[in-house]
């Protein structure tokens, strides 16, 4: 448009005192400092500042970091952040998880990265290794 190139970084973003209801579908990076109540799809990153809330059924984003608040089930393409300030509450796929000290985790975690991922809440969840308890 206007003579300029097309370019998936783009950054949207809802400020503190913005809330947001439905579906909502972003080609490029999402920074939270609002409220989302529904699903969440992301084409690139996504971050919730410590001020953030996102609750809904889900979250697909290729990398989430997360120092606020999230009530959903989250597949994340590449990895998963949580600050020390993070309160996740949700089943979660990712191809990596970093865990900072403090934050708070409720909730099924799979790392993968296979193509063919197992979503959380399937019932599908690996076997755990182990001998039975005498």
């Amino acid at each position: 448009m206007f003579g300029r190139k097309q370019s998936n970084n783009s950054l949207t973003y809802l400020s503190e005192k913005s809330e947001f209801q439905g579906a909502l579908h972003i080609e490029g990076n999402l920074r939270v400092d609002g409220v989302i109540h529904g699903t969440v799809e992301v084409r690139g990153d996504m971050e919730v500042s410590h001020t953030g809330l996102v609750e809904g059924p889900e979250i697909h984003t290729r990398n989430l970091i997360i120092h606020g608040v999230v009530k959903s089930r989250i597949v994340a393409e590449g990895r998963l952040s949580l600050s020390r300030t993070a309160r996740l509450e949700g089943d979660v796929t990712a191809h990596s998880i970093d865990i900072e000290a403090g934050a708070f985790y409720l909730g099924h975690m799979t790392t993968s990265d296979t193509e063919d991922k197992v979503l959380p809440g399937t019932g599908k969840y690996p076997e755990l290794i182990g001998g039975e308890p005498q």
